[in-house]
């Protein structure tokens, strides 16, 4: 099994955007990665609140399965800070390692595969882990 966690490349004096980012690996910077991170807190914070809500308003246990919604939003957001690299961004053949919204192309075919790949990894893991958060809020003695 392949871990997938992948550290942030070290700016050199005379680097370029081009030479940190490393294709499947990592293509987004500090600022990209705080947005992920942000958006991993909200979805958790919806989660939280959707529970919540859900349980005061006394609906049946499977309606707790919404939980899935917002808690693979949450996940994906996670996932993307820790490891470094944008879905999205993959998916689209770009990348970021300067101000937000600034995107540069990824050039060459064989990155943007490995780009893609990555990307759906990242999509099945927020699935899965979105799936079992609803599951487990769905069978909690609430």
């Amino acid at each position: 099994m392949t871990t997938m966690h992948a550290s942030l490349p070290s700016a050199e004096p005379g680097d370029t955007m081009d030479s940190l980012y490393r294709p499947g690996v990592c293509n987004i910077g500090p600022a990209e990665i705080a947005r992920r991170r942000r958006v991993g807190h909200v979805g958790l914070a919806a989660s939280v609140v959707l529970l919540a809500v859900l349980v005061l308003a006394g609906l049946p246990a499977w309606t707790r399965l919404l939980i899935a919604l917002p808690a693979i939003l949450s996940a994906s957001g996670y996932l993307q800070a820790w490891l470094r690299f944008c879905a999205a961004f993959g998916s689209r053949g770009v990348f970021n390692f300067a101000a937000p919204g600034h995107l540069d192309d990824v050039g060459d075919p064989e990155a943007r595969a490995r780009d893609m790949a990555r990307a759906r990894q990242i999509g099945f893991a927020s699935l899965v882990i979105g799936l079992a958060a609803g599951v487990v809020a769905m069978l909690l003695p609430l």
